[in-house]
């Protein structure tokens, strides 16, 4: 089962991003949170909290547990591009392009197992 989380419009260029999304791919959910941890990108923050998001929605809707979990793929989409401009010499004005990114990360189970959780046991997805 395979379960996904979206962050639309994230204000930092995808080509940055993506740097964050090939350290995670293919890695499980404990490794690639260590990862995201102590990368030094700014990126890194966000994706932790969307992969977050996702690990909420796969305990929530699909009852799937963490150790069952691994980032299946995770793309990085040019979203919006904001325009503005900086005055420069003589009148004249030069552009400046605000990039941003649309970031969805999927989560797949291992070996296509899906363990239910008991409704009496506190086990934490």
């Amino acid at each position: 089962f395979m379960v996904s989380a979206s962050l639309n419009t994230y204000r930092q260029s995808p080509r940055k991003v993506r740097l964050i999304a090939g350290l995670i791919q293919k890695k499980s959910i404990e490794e690639a949170l260590a990862i995201l941890q102590f990368s030094p990108k700014d990126a890194s923050d966000a994706v932790r909290k969307l992969l977050n998001s996702a690990l909420a929605n796969a305990r929530e809707n699909t009852e799937l547990l963490k150790e069952n979990l691994y980032v299946k793929s995770m793309t990085v989409n040019q979203g919006v591009t904001l325009r503005r401009s900086m005055p420069r010499a003589r009148g004249s004005a030069f552009p400046i392009k605000k990039r941003t990114s649309h970031i969805t990360l999927v989560l797949d189970t291992k070996d296509n197992v899906r363990i239910k959780k008991d409704k009496n046991s506190n086990t934490k997805y």
